[in-house]
């Protein structure tokens, strides 16, 4: 027995019931105080005294391998600064993995000393939470729990990995028992609120809050006018909104919402959010006349720049149906109900009365909103440019009465001399389309230059800026206004204008010559270099117009826009040295440029430095790239982490909301989206080369002429200085690394050491299996933008290369529900039923049975040969049939009926003389390619059409 308790007393372990002597104990207490406190070196201190005379206690084994991975972890956190480290006590030192590894054997062991402690459980959670293995974490804590149930601070920090998770359910249940351990605290009422909120319940949620409420005394600060209560009080609100019966289709949970909005009024701290929403549930009830007094109320605190707010307000004086106000509400920018969809000769009268200055009140009231209504909004608000942009989209493009406004519009913003005065003017080339699914008319924005052209506000715009030019260049005068002599800057602008017609109808040569003249006026202003930039690069010479925009933007190295336009110009031209140097003159000198560019999260930079080395051939760098774009949205959905707490903590419930709602949306995204979609290209083109994933093979250098063999060396050395320089996480090392730090050598003495990529050529990435690493990405893609045609396209080339036939038609149907005359799709199909023809092995019965009635449908019930013929009738009764559509059929006839349709192919591209829709470089060099395949002086015939087209096109 003597020796079992000497035994015992050597080796404290608190799960086992055997607590440390109070000495160790009160030095344990310091260790988790420290630790809470960042002061990570006197922790490890105290850590280390328990362990010298106790080396197997569990729970100061896992505290101490928690400090030391915080400590790792912190010293590879970029943006924190070395004081803050030295508080800390983290040395800066470069064995971070090592020190990583140690930490995570630490926690290990401690934890098989003290199994039955809920500490050393908790701390092998928070392990696996620091490197973001939640669903590990969350089994780690439920352990803790079943030795420590009520233990608060595992509740805690499992119910924030469940909400990260998305385990709402469980979310739930955890807030559940922290309330019920802790009914005393308002943040735990308002977690569990929120909590049984997200799982759909909304009519339980306010039962919540109310019985929250029914705790407080009369005069508690809860019950007064404050931000905190404001908020609450509106949350409560969206609560009742959401309390929505099928059979009634919600109406009853807004009704009660609206009342309850008129009882808050007294504590609302957020007036224009009050207004916004009352506005909405009026609108959504049909009570327009209240719903005209709360818009005019919203105008009346300076809303009249809220396109929103008059477009609700257009909803309430025509009287629209609830889906109508509901998607007016949810419109951007400068869209409005006039812009949603054509109006009745009626609507459009009550709307121009009520936006002009000649209404007439519908009744003899006169209280605030019917004076604003007689007056008419113009004259009430005679500074509001939003309304007097309005009023424009209210006339009748055709009629006189339009083209008189739109010439003082026009008027006006050239003398003041505006530069989106034209991409302003665009968003008038509205074309009516009706939906496929509803049949109801709705209005789009015409953007090829084939629509445009044939547009009738373009040409009536042709002509007035014409007669612009034309009577300021011979008397400074405005036609119809000879009294009036103007500034030369006049004609300037009008010539800029102009210019900017011809680029929307793709006029490149005449816009070159145009913009010219206002370059040789008024050789110092930017914005004449930046739109010459870009009519050389639609024309098709994007070298000369990385030059153009490099000349303008050396005019002012302090004008951050141009800069980065400049940046992407020299990107795409495949400069992308210049393009470093030019971006490293707005990053901080303390870092390579391209290191602080991917500390920033620059996104747009990084996408097409992408492209750039994807256009040139080197996957691995751009896989990188593309791949750090991934990293960063990675960054964003772990950002959420932080505002769990925080959110709930201030009272800031309606934003926290919108903020998950962000997250779950967050891979749908058009910038992942871009990243990922050209990530999953590389990787297809890998698997159908892989002989390009070799990229460090030395190249045959005998097949070479001499030149090709000095080009081919001098690439291979660039390549190889870049391997052994390295760069940043993000960086690709450049010039702008040189740039940065050439006078920066006492500082980068001083600072913290540069992060060494160790893989700047991507090997690493290109020695992935690039099948399973396209099928990952095709999976959140189509999870995540189901409504987005290039998802599904690529999730095709995915599952037809893994030879899943079922899960390829369904990316078929998917395509054809979104459109069915997409080339995409048409290609696919064809590709589909010759896979279908020449496979070797076939699928299971019931597979069988549903690919062959399905895919049947999707080719209206024909053969392949018909098919095809099908699509080449449809195209020459169809003479503004896209050029992608033309090149598609082209190669199906090919691909079907060999090299003897070669002839009819060919003229299916050349007889539409690029007349068609989505004719721009990539396009052209797509329809060369091929022409070039078929001989016989095709790809002649085909550049001849593009030199018409695209006069600047040299390499196509």
């Amino acid at each position: 027995t003597t020796t079992t308790m000497k035994a015992n007393n050597d080796n404290p372990q608190a799960g086992q019931g055997r607590p440390l002597p109070k000495k160790e104990s009160d030095l344990f207490k310091n260790v988790v105080k420290f630790y809470e406190s960042k002061q990570y070196k006197k922790g490890l201190k105290n850590a280390d005294t328990i362990l010298k005379r106790f080396p197997n206690h569990g729970e100061t084994l896992c505290m101490k391998g928690l400090i030391m991975n915080q400590m790792a972890n912190l010293n590879n956190v970029i943006g924190v600064s070395d004081h803050d480290k030295k508080a800390s006590g983290v040395d800066g030192g470069a064995h971070i993995e090592d020190k990583k590894k140690e930490a995570v054997e630490l926690v290990k062991k401690g934890l098989m000393m003290d199994m039955r402690s809920h500490v050393c459980w908790h701390v092998y959670g928070l392990l696996h939470r620091s490197s973001q293995d939640y669903a590990e974490a969350i089994k780690a804590y439920k352990q803790a729990l079943r030795i420590d149930s009520e233990n608060l601070q595992i509740l805690r920090d499992m119910g924030l990995l469940q909400i990260q998770m998305r385990d709402l359910a469980g979310f739930r249940d955890t807030r559940l028992r922290i309330l019920e351990l802790r009914p005393n605290s308002k943040v735990h009422w308002l977690s569990y609120a929120l909590s049984v909120h997200v799982n759909g319940d909304a009519v339980a949620a306010v039962v919540v809050l109310d019985n929250y409420m029914a705790t407080l005394e009369k005069d508690s600060v809860e019950f007064q006018r404050n931000f905190e209560t404001s908020e609450l009080a509106l949350y409560k609100n969206r609560l009742l909104s959401e309390t929505t019966l099928q059979e009634d289709g919600g109406v009853e949970g807004i009704k009660k919402a609206l009342i309850h909005l008129d009882e808050i009024h007294s504590v609302v701290v957020d007036h224009t959010g009050w207004f916004s929403t009352r506005l909405s549930y009026q609108l959504q009830l049909g009570q327009f006349e209240s719903a005209k007094e709360t818009a005019f109320a919203l105008l009346e605190r300076g809303s009249t720049e809220e396109y929103r707010v008059h477009g609700s307000l257009m909803c309430a004086l025509l009287k629209c149906d609830r889906d109508t106000c509901r998607e007016v509400e949810k419109m951007r920018g400068t869209g409005t109900l006039a812009t949603l969809r054509p109006l009745s000769d009626e609507e459009r009268t009550i709307l121009l009365n009520a936006y002009g200055t000649d209404a007439i009140a519908e009744n003899g009231e006169e209280d605030g909103s019917d004076q604003v209504m007689k007056d008419g909004l113009a004259k009430t608000f005679p500074k509001s440019a939003a309304i007097k942009r309005i009023y424009l989209t209210l006339l009748p493009p055709t009629g006189e009465e339009f083209k008189v406004a739109i010439d003082k519009y026009c008027q006006r913003q050239i003398i003041k001399g505006v530069p989106s005065l034209g991409s302003d003017l665009s968003s008038f080339y509205l074309m009516e389309v009706k939906r496929p699914n509803n049949g109801e008319t709705r209005n789009v924005l015409a953007k090829d230059p084939l629509n445009v052209k044939t547009h009738s506000v373009y040409r009536l715009l042709v002509d007035l800026v014409d007669s612009y030019v034309t009577s300021l260049s011979s008397n400074s005068t405005f036609p119809n206004d000879s009294a009036t002599e103007h500034a030369p800057s006049a004609l300037l602008w009008a010539w800029y204008l102009r210019s900017i017609l011809h680029e929307q109808a793709a006029e490149y040569s005449e816009g070159i010559s145009l913009i010219n003249k206002c370059i040789e006026h008024t050789p110092t202003a930017v914005d004449f270099y930046e739109l010459k930039s870009r009519l050389l690069e639609a024309g098709g010479d994007i070298q000369q117009a990385a030059d153009v925009i490099n000349a303008g933007r050396d005019l002012d190295h302090q004008d951050r826009y141009i800069n980065n336009q400049a940046t992407k110009t020299l990107l795409r031209a495949g400069r992308e040295e210049e393009a470093a140097k030019t971006i490293s003159l707005f990053t901080r000198h303390e870092a390579p440029a391209e290191q602080n560019l991917y500390d920033m999260q620059c996104t747009w930079y990084e996408l097409e430095l992408a492209d750039c080395w994807r256009r040139k051939g080197e996957l691995g760098r751009s896989l990188r790239k593309y791949m750090a774009v991934v990293k960063h949205y990675q960054d964003f959905h772990e950002d959420q982490f932080d505002f769990h707490m925080y959110c709930i903590r201030k009272v800031t419930l309606r934003s926290y909301c919108d903020l998950l709602k962000f997250e779950d949306e967050l891979w749908g995204l058009p910038h992942y989206g871009r990243a990922a979609e050209e990530v999953i290209k590389i990787h297809l083109h890998l698997v159908d080369n892989p002989d390009k994933a070799q990229d460090d093979e030395e190249p045959d250098y005998s097949k070479m002429t001499s030149a090709e063999r000095k080009k081919a060396k001098n690439i291979a050395r660039k390549k190889k200085k870049a391997l052994e320089a390295g760069s940043g996480v993000g960086g690709d090392n450049s010039a702008s690394s040189k740039s940065n730090t050439a006078n920066n050598d006492e500082k980068k003495k001083k600072g913290k050491p540069h992060v060494i990529d160790v893989d700047p050529m991507g090997k690493e990435l290109l020695a992935l299996d690039h099948l399973e690493e396209a099928k990952k990405f095709s999976a959140i893609l189509v999870r995540h933008a189901p409504k987005r045609m290039s998802a599904w396209a690529l999730q095709y080339d995915v599952s037809i290369r893994r030879g899943k036939m079922l899960m390829a038609l369904q990316a078929l149907s998917k395509m054809n529900s979104i459109d069915p005359n997409d080339h995409r799709l048409f290609s696919r199909i064809i590709d589909f039923s010759q896979k279908l023809s020449s496979r070797t092995e076939k699928c299971h019965a019931a597979s069988e049975l549903v690919i062959s009635g399905e895919f049947t449908k999707l080719m209206n019930g024909k053969s392949l040969s018909d098919f095809v013929q099908m699509a080449v009738d449809s195209i020459k009764a169809d003479p503004v049939s896209s050029l992608p559509m033309r090149i598609a059929v082209a190669k199906a006839m090919i691909s079907v009926g060999g090299s003897s349709a070669a002839k009819e192919a060919s003229s299916l591209i050349l007889d539409s003389k690029l007349n068609a829709p989505c004719v721009t470089v990539e396009t052209c060099r797509e329809a060369v390619a091929f022409m070039e395949s078929l001989g016989g002086g095709n790809k002649e015939r085909m550049m001849m059409l593009i030199m018409a087209k695209l006069p600047f096109a040299k390499d196509c």
